[in-house]
């Protein structure tokens, strides 16, 4: 894998590359060549663990285009980065006098505007995949707390297959479960009910077979426009008044029964309510998994279960994931 570290200035970048070589065998790429040069030799070698120090967006972009490419970003309190600036100044100058960089605390303020703060620097820094937070103010602790998180994040980055530990996927490559939860919440982004959003899609065989989100009927008004009083009005009772369909109900729907077959498994981002359980298990859906928590669960997994229908939680890494250290 290739792992590309960016950072805001004095936050540590430079001690991550150091630790991620030194005390994990990682291969060093000189950032001074050109992108082309060090893709084409980072796809030679993908499957040694590989680092660079990356610092302009050129260099992202050209390297994000390969599976096996990892952007992990640092960030440090003000506390950390002051030391740090005077302990690079000090060892730079031969000084030991702290106060040099604390003098000219208004150089330092411009310097680090100028790296972190250009309209270049936020967007390589955004697009990161993990971004390490240091807190607290203290050096003599930062080394060991930086390898510690490391440790454990080499780990994700490894991303054994739970099946056959000694395969790995490419770092970022979603699990079955992550992937279709991922969609089930891209379905929700399209609700148009005003009380939530809720997304679903039904999946056979590892395919998927209908999607839905909540929301009124084809034809009718949208609920954030007016189209459901009930929903409108904040009313959280009188739901046979409601004129929304919940995300379950349109995927359902849209496949149909012959559609949804056998052995097809129910992705929701939340857990269906009773009268969604019911119409789950009428249809033949052999399994629902869902991700987040609903007032009704109780009832709702007793019908599930009475129906056969296997319920499971399932809960993924929301992105980009931050480690704080």
């Amino acid at each position: 894998m290739l792992v590309a570290v960016s950072g805001t200035k004095y936050s540590g970048a430079d001690l991550v590359v150091k630790l991620l070589v030194e005390k994990h065998g990682f291969e060093l790429l000189d950032y001074q060549k050109p992108a082309i040069e060090i893709l084409n030799y980072a796809t030679e070698n993908y499957r040694n663990n590989l680092v660079i120090l990356c610092e302009t967006l050129e260099l992202l972009v050209t390297l994000e285009k390969r599976t096996f490419f990892v952007h992990l970003s640092v960030d440090a309190s003000v506390g950390v980065r002051l030391k740090r600036a005077q302990e690079f100044t000090n060892n730079y100058n031969g000084e030991n006098d702290d106060s040099h960089i604390t003098n000219e605390i208004d150089k330092l303020i411009m310097l680090l505007d100028e790296h972190d703060f250009n309209s270049e620097s936020i967007e390589l820094r955004e697009k990161s995949h993990f971004k390490l937070k240091i807190v607290g103010n203290t050096l003599t602790t930062l080394e060991g707390r930086l390898n510690k998180a490391l440790e454990k994040q080499i780990i994700v980055f490894e991303n054994k297959k739970f099946d056959n530990p000694e395969e790995s996927n490419p770092p970022l490559r979603p699990d079955w479960d992550t992937y279709f939860m991922r969609l089930a919440t891209l379905a929700a982004s399209r609700s148009n009910c005003m009380k939530r959003r809720v997304g679903c899609v039904i999946v056979r065989d590892f395919r998927v077979i209908a999607t839905g989100y909540n929301g009124t009927p084809r034809h009718l008004t949208n609920c954030f426009n007016g189209g459901c009083s009930r929903c409108n009005q904040g009313d959280s009772r009188n739901l046979h008044t409601c004129l929304c369909l919940h995300a379950e109900e349109n995927a359902l729907l849209e496949a149909g029964r012959d559609r949804v077959g056998s052995n097809a498994t129910l992705y929701c981002d939340t857990c269906p309510c009773l009268t969604c359980s019911v119409k789950i298990v009428q249809t033949g859906i052999t399994e629902v998994v869902y991700s987040q928590s609903y007032s009704m669960d109780e009832e709702s997994f007793k019908v599930l279960k009475a129906g056969g229908v296997k319920v499971r939680q399932f809960s993924f890494i929301q992105e980009p994931r931050i480690i704080i250290v």
